[in-house]
């Protein structure tokens, strides 16, 4: 898959039980203590590590990364952190459906969000779970920015929200009927239908209607009133050649 950028490579660095930990910068990365778990999934966009002349991999620090003004704590060390880290997510099946991973966080460094770094995460992991067997990938957002981001993945909203005002969405989408009056079947038909035709307008504004009326501040509440009537954004899909874009005459304003 194509990062646009490489210096960047995607790893999948263990599935749920294989006791992978990831130790990300508390000031760089949200969510970052949910990774020090070792029971979930885990996957990351990382810094490739550079070659010397003499062939020589030399490990990659944070010495190359903008200043942070706030310092770390007695006792801990800039070198505990995974500094090659760029992106993550971790991820777990569902307790009570065996065929559907919950992806559980997604976080992009600060420095490097709004480059798309973390839809091409969120589809490479999907891509793979479904290879692994899963019928479905979901997630809970709980902001449009994200919203936005898991469409660019070929997520769609499901219609439902969890306890804490979370909106779920999956992949594949929710089943939509065909022009012939006939839903796609299987997982697979499911996908391509969502990659060839997109998820409906109005179930995409549907879900972004649930934060309009949450009547939020700013930034979000520019981003939504700029994404009033617009149909979804462009899709990533993965083939042979590596990752292509539908429409990509699409804006790209999500901020991931």
């Amino acid at each position: 898959m194509d990062l646009g950028d490489p210096t960047l490579e995607l790893a999948l660095l263990g599935w749920p039980g294989e006791e992978r930990t990831l130790r990300l910068d508390y000031r760089r990365f949200s969510y970052a203590g949910k990774f020090v778990v070792g029971r979930t999934g885990k996957a990351v966009v990382r810094r490739r590590a550079v070659e010397s002349a003499a062939g020589n991999s030399a490990p990659v620090t944070d010495a190359d990364l903008p200043p942070l003004d706030e310092p770390l704590p007695p006792g801990l060390d800039a070198d505990e952190f995974d500094t090659d880290v760029v992106a993550a997510v971790a991820f777990s099946p569902d307790r009570t459906d065996s065929g559907t991973l919950w992806l559980r966080y997604v976080t992009v460094r600060q420095d490097r969000r709004g480059e798309g770094l973390g839809p091409r995460l969120v589809r490479f992991v999907t891509d793979r779970a479904h290879d692994r067997g899963y019928d479905r990938v979901r997630i809970a957002v709980n902001n449009p920015f994200a919203y936005e981001a898991l469409h660019k993945a070929g997520f769609a909203w499901t219609g439902g929200e969890t306890g804490l005002a979370e909106l779920v969405l999956e992949h594949p989408p929710p089943v939509e009927t065909a022009g012939n009056g006939r839903a796609p079947s299987t997982a697979g038909d499911r996908d391509r239908y969502r990659d060839r035709h997109g998820t409906s307008v109005e179930r995409y504004q549907a879900g972004l209607d649930r934060y309009r009326a949450r009547d939020l501040d700013d930034p979000e509440a520019s981003f939504l009133a700029r994404k009033q009537g617009t149909p979804p954004p462009t899709v990533l899909v993965t083939d042979a050649e590596g990752t292509r874009e539908t429409s990509p005459d699409h804006a790209d304003d999500s901020g991931n």
